[in-house]
């Protein structure tokens, strides 16, 4: 191996690891904001619409930002895009510690967090990593990116419990808060070039926006992303306080989301590996016809600590072994070169579906004291999530195809 070849592969390997660490931060830190729910609402003397709608917000302006914050990305490299993402996410969780006004929790967990993710999230990893590894180790190199944010949701959310317990939620989340500083440092390595041989041919941003906008298969991309968003943000927001309502320990609904976190590890990387040899469409309606399976058995089984975690385990296998496929046909179809920009807009979308889900599940329950409807509402979701993936053409665009010797 020439000299210039192992240092190549030296920073590939180090992006990975990078990338990975910070998809863990980022995601395990938010992952356990559902924690803060049932004791902020309480001390503060608010119903739990209000935090379910700095959550909601926090996850529509992390959908705006971030096509936004993946052209920036795409122009001038994801390092500098995260370094800022992982100031402002830290400052979100701080000031979202300080907030005594519903003004201000939504200015600080909604608008500042929002806007935090958008640069720090595992989107902009995902993209630098698909720029720097080649393409027959893509998909299990993004399966990697996004089960490190499985670990880190596995690891964080235990520990935000924990400082709950030992330290109230106010100091927890300044604890939580320095945690978020770490991103900027392990920003450092994702500013390297990309791989040039990985970046496919030549092409304007207008241009790559205009033959999106013309695929079907990203349509119905986009669409179907708008359901995982609505699951994955209803579920984590809700399920503590859903636990706590039907009786069962606190402990469980901080257990239950760990667990998700745990098994979304095994399940990312075995979408990351099987999308690799098979086709990602297909996998991807599974994924959403399992879980409109597994939230229909839970509401109507009874409720106990063993159906939430065997829920919990279901779930975490399914929940964001979506990513790495969503954004493996992004990459597959288009090419890697405008990748932060196109799933920015995919995400969106999940954002959307994130904004949505939580704040009806919030809404819903401060009207009828039940969050009932809100779960039957995400099966059948998932039923149209899983139907509407099967029409996708996933080869290559037309671009690319010509592109490719004989």
């Amino acid at each position: 191996m020439s000299d210039s070849a192992a240092a190549l592969r030296r920073g590939m390997i180090l992006v990975v690891v990078c990338g990975c660490l910070i998809s863990l931060l980022g995601f395990g830190i938010r992952s356990g904001f559902g924690l803060f729910l049932a004791p902020m609402s309480a001390d503060l003397g608010w119903g739990r619409e209000v935090f379910a709608l700095a959550i909601a917000i926090q996850n529509l302006l992390w959908g705006l930002g971030q096509p936004l914050a993946g052209a920036v990305a795409d122009r001038y490299g994801a390092g500098r895009v995260l370094a800022v993402g992982g100031v402002v996410y830290a400052a979100g969780v701080f000031l979202m510690a300080q907030a005594t006004t519903p003004l201000a929790f939504h200015l600080s967990a909604g608008v500042l967090l929002g806007f935090g993710l958008s640069a720090a999230s595992f989107s902009i990893v995902l993209a630098s990593i698909a720029r720097m590894v080649p393409e027959e180790k893509r998909s299990l190199a993004m399966g990697l990116g996004t089960a490190a944010g499985s670990l880190g949701q596995f690891i964080m959310v235990p520990l935000g419990q924990g400082f709950i317990d030992l330290y109230g939620w106010h100091t927890a989340l300044i604890l939580m808060s320095l945690f978020a500083l770490l991103i900027v440092p392990l920003a450092r390595p994702l500013r390297g070039r990309a791989n040039a041989a990985n970046m496919g041919p030549e092409q304007s941003f207008a241009e790559a926006l205009r033959e999106a906008g013309q695929h079907s298969g990203y349509l119905y991309l986009t669409a179907g992303f708008f359901v995982c968003g609505f699951h994955v943000a209803f579920i984590q927001t809700h399920l503590p306080a859903y636990v706590t309502d039907m009786g069962l320990d606190p402990q469980i609904g901080a257990w239950a989301l760990a667990l998700v976190g745990l098994f979304n590890i095994v399940g990312s990387l075995l979408a990351g590996y099987f999308g690799g040899l098979y086709s990602k469409k297909n996998l991807l309606s599974l994924i959403y016809f399992g879980r409109a399976a597994a939230i229909a058995v839970f509401i109507v089984v009874p409720i106990s600590p063993t159906s939430v975690l065997v829920f919990s385990a279901a779930m975490g296998l399914l929940w964001l072994s979506t990513v790495p496929l969503t954004s493996g046909i992004v990459a597959q179809v288009f090419g890697p070169r405008y990748m932060a920009t196109l799933f920015g807009i995919v995400f969106f979308s999940h954002q959307l579906g994130a904004f949505i889900g939580v704040w009806l599940g919030g809404s819903l329950y401060d009207a009828t004291g039940s969050y009932q409807v809100v779960w039957w509402i995400g099966a059948a979701l998932g039923v149209f999530a899983g139907l509407i993936h099967l029409p996708i053409n996933e080869r290559p665009a037309a671009r690319l195809a010509a592109a490719v010797p004989d």
